[in-house]
């Protein structure tokens, strides 16, 4: 019985290019996670500033919002394989130059701030062809769920463990060896990609313009309500709920009194929830209703903000932000597998790219405004409040989250609804 737990928890290895694939992906992951979290410690050891914080967070995705039109688009107009490579040695030049400048001490803000908005830049193409590319690289399609939790497990795991070991980086060698480390991360991903044996590329006619592609995208979820009422949920939720991480670097050396170290066991906490609830989405058993355990994990994410902007005992606090973790993963996750799911291959990076924009998008707003708050009311009193706004959302689309799923029309059907309706 055990073995076939563990079978249908793993199952999506059975592909080579997913193994590959996942593995790459992860090492990378660990990565960008060492480099987020020397980013934002650097950035408010010498500022100080609440606002900066949420400034910088703001420079790295707003730009993935604005350019996520381009990147959905090229997702599906592209070689996804030949694209990633192009993100993969861009993101990895980004990470030597902030590398180049902490070592030799040339720390300047706006400095940090302009290489994180050319970063974002580089994710508003990468994470749609990423994302598109699972469904070329899993051989058999039913498990197809099974790998974009796997997916998302690798980067949870990653935010679990890598800005703990950016924490004790930090302390023993300064914020310039992270940057290193996570550029000799996208090697691996290039390695895997080298190692992957994918059909050949059958380039695609182009016969309309790239915000015409885009705006099917649109067209699709609209006809698509099961997607597109969790999308606006999810935005909502990237908003006002999700931006809490801004002041995690206030909690950590402020009300807890700590160092690099403490704002790095924060994360890993928080890391923690999500591993598991992707774990706990992972291993699901086929039919399971999304909704309702959208719902659940919103709740429980709520309370969790509302425990951890409350309690002063370290140990205690972590269990809370854990569970807040665990509530932040839900969303993404599943609003990734449902538009994975029931998309059309030739609308799959597009579809994506929305669900992006309502993370890229409302995020970095989120955080500005998060920084804002918090700069007046402090940093408890607001993540407070984003939790109990977690819950009212939660609750508004109570209605909704709860209904058993509709049938809707099929992928061709919609598609030709598309069609019909440009050509009209």
């Amino acid at each position: 019985m055990k073995k076939l737990s563990n079978y249908n928890l793993f199952r999506a290895f059975r592909s080579k290019n997913y193994s590959l694939y996942f593995v790459g992906r992860a090492v990378s992951q660990f990565g960008t996670w060492m480099q987020r979290t020397a980013v934002v410690w650097v950035v408010y050891s010498i500022t100080h500033s609440p606002f900066l914080l949420g400034l910088t967070i703001f420079a790295e995705t707003f730009p993935s919002f604005l350019f996520s039109v381009f990147g959905g688009v090229a997702a599906d107009r592209y070689d996804r394989y030949k694209v990633l490579k192009i993100t993969q040695i861009s993101s990895m030049i980004q990470a030597v130059i902030l590398a180049a400048l902490v070592i030799s001490g040339h720390v300047i803000i706006w400095v940090i701030i302009l290489l994180s908005i050319i970063l974002g830049i580089i994710n508003a193409f990468d994470v749609p062809v990423r994302q598109a590319l699972v469904n070329e690289v899993v051989t058999d399609k039913e498990d197809l769920p099974n790998a974009l939790a796997l997916t998302t497990a690798t980067a949870n795991l990653a935010q679990l463990l890598g800005p703990a070991l950016s924490g004790i980086v930090l302390n023993a060698f300064g914020a310039g060896v992270c940057f290193l480390i996570n550029a000799a991360s996208f090697g691996a991903v290039m390695i895997s990609l080298i190692l992957m044996t994918l059909p050949a590329y059958i380039p695609k006619i182009k016969e309309k313009k790239i915000m015409q592609e885009f705006a099917e995208g649109f067209i699709y979820l609209k006809q698509t309500p099961e997607i597109g009422l969790m999308v606006v949920m999810l935005a909502l939720v990237s908003l006002l709920v999700l931006p809490y991480n801004t002041v995690i670097p206030i909690f950590a050396k402020v009300i807890f009194k700590g160092n690099a170290s403490t704002f790095g066991y924060i994360n890993s906490c928080v890391g923690v929830g999500a591993v598991t609830g992707t774990i706990f989405l992972a291993s699901r058993k086929a039919g399971s209703n999304l909704k309702k355990i959208l719902f659940i994990t919103s709740i429980i994410g709520g309370i969790g903000l509302i425990g951890f902007s409350q309690i002063r005992i370290f140990p205690v606090a972590m269990i809370f932000v854990a569970l807040a973790g665990f509530g932040a993963m839900a969303q993404f996750t599943i609003s990734n597998i449902t538009v994975q799911s029931r998309s059309s291959a030739e609308m799959r990076g597009r579809a994506i790219s929305i669900v992006l924009m309502a993370i890229f998008g409302m995020m970095p707003l989120g955080s500005l405004l998060v920084g804002a708050v918090s700069q007046r009311i402090g940093a408890p009193t607001t993540v407070l409040c984003q939790g109990i706004i977690g819950l009212v959302i939660a609750i508004v689309f109570i209605r909704f989250l709860l209904t058993k799923p509709k049938n809707t029309i099929t992928n061709r059907e919609i598609t030709e609804d598309i069609i019909q309706e440009q050509s009209a």
